[in-house]
């Protein structure tokens, strides 16, 4: 149970928008959190991130990302002089954000970050956390990290003897330099249809099927268009399973779920604009299945370090029931249709208590970080 620090309610920063294809996306998820945050227990203070990267803590940061209006120029109006967040406001004036002159962080006591896709999971909002000695939901640098670029992901999980259908890595320099030798390459490793993904971007953005050369060339300069590293999958005739995994050093896994979704495969429109896929929770498994994949998600999780909260998607091979990791996401989607919490509530645990067991682990996480030494001192 999450419990006031001092007297009174925990101060939670809300992070939001961003500078990434998923900045929508972010808008609905952090407004979902928002209202769902218990506000006799939580301060709760809208931080707002526009497409420039333009950081918003005046005025109304949601409605303001939403309608696209320009950032109020006066200060927010700070909780406090002291407690943790004071060294965020100073770091982050001039030198590290755009338009700081008019940025003052509010003081909180952790930090929520609902910002899907790059600057946002990949390690780069985390690091500047860490600079500020705050406390932040999820995972820290480095699961952010891995858990954002696809390719060393799949490295990763490979070298924890996780299993994960062929792939290959191809350059965008070397796509566009040579698409013939690039398209060649692929055909001997792979038979069609394949998936082609950009390694560092999420809900599915820039993500393909080609089931020939050409459309294998359109889904290379799609991919092409979000990152200069590409992915190039197996595809696999298969069932989409997704586990909701919570905790730090020992993390558990909900009960799994299925994704069938509306169109050919679970792309962004599939996710987030039409609306008419179907989830059926529980999924429907033989006992060892769910067994298996709830240890996977698990032992995955584990593999990159993660914290807080991830979502693992896997494949089911619709002919032989041979279970395939797919991909970690460390921060899932929090709208009312998104799976992540929709998993947890199906396994007992409601959202709001999700949202406080998320922030309890934040907390967690940054007491273990500070009870390592960061200077070596000699005996004397």
């Amino acid at each position: 149970m999450v419990t006031s620090i001092g007297n009174g309610r925990i101060r939670v920063a809300v992070l939001f928008g961003g500078r990434s294809g998923e900045h929508e996306v972010s808008l609905a998820s952090a407004r979902s959190v928002m209202e769902a945050l218990d506000k006799t227990r939580y301060e709760i203070h809208p931080v707002g991130i526009d497409p420039m990267g333009r950081w918003i803590t005046a005025g109304d940061p949601m409605k303001l990302l939403r309608e696209g209006e320009p950032a109020p120029e006066a200060p927010a109006k700070e909780s406090g002089n002291d407690g943790d967040g004071a060294a965020l406001t100073a770091a982050t004036r001039r030198e590290l954000l755009p338009g700081a002159d008019h940025v003052r962080f509010p003081v909180v006591d952790v930090v929520f970050p609902v910002l899907h896709g790059t600057y946002g999971e990949d390690g780069t909002i985390q690091g500047l956390l860490e600079l500020a000695d705050l406390a932040y939901v999820g995972a820290d640098v480095l699961g952010s990290a891995v858990g954002m670029d696809k390719v060393i992901q799949k490295a990763v999980l490979s070298a924890h003897g996780l299993p994960i259908v062929a792939w290959q890595t191809v350059l965008r320099r070397r796509w566009r330099d040579d698409p013939d030798a690039i398209l060649a390459q692929i055909e001997a490793q792979f038979a069609y249809p394949v998936f082609v993904k950009p390694a560092n971007a999420g809900s599915s953005v820039g993500v393909s099927k080609a089931r020939d050369r050409a459309e294998l060339a359109q889904g290379l300069d799609l991919a092409a268009r979000f990152d200069r590293k590409l992915l190039v999958e197996a595809a696999v005739d298969a069932r989409e399973i997704e586990v909701s995994v919570l905790g730090n050093d020992e993390p558990v896994a909900s009960v799994p779920g299925e994704v069938i979704p509306c169109n050919e495969f679970y792309d962004y429109r599939a996710k987030y604009i039409d609306g008419d896929s179907g989830l059926e929770i529980p999924a429907q498994l033989s006992h060892e299945q769910t067994a298996e994949i709830r240890d996977l998600a698990v032992r995955a999780f584990q593999a990159i370090d993660c914290a807080g909260m991830a979502r693992v998607d896997f494949f089911v091979d619709k002919s032989t029931g041979q279970v395939w990791l797919n991909e970690l996401n460390t921060i899932p989607g929090f709208t009312d249709i998104s799976m992540y919490p929709k998993l947890w509530e199906a396994s007992g645990l409601p959202y709001p208590e999700l949202l406080d067991r998320l922030i309890e682990l934040a907390l967690e996480r940054r007491e273990d970080k500070r009870a390592s030494k960061t200077r070596y001192e000699f005996d004397h």
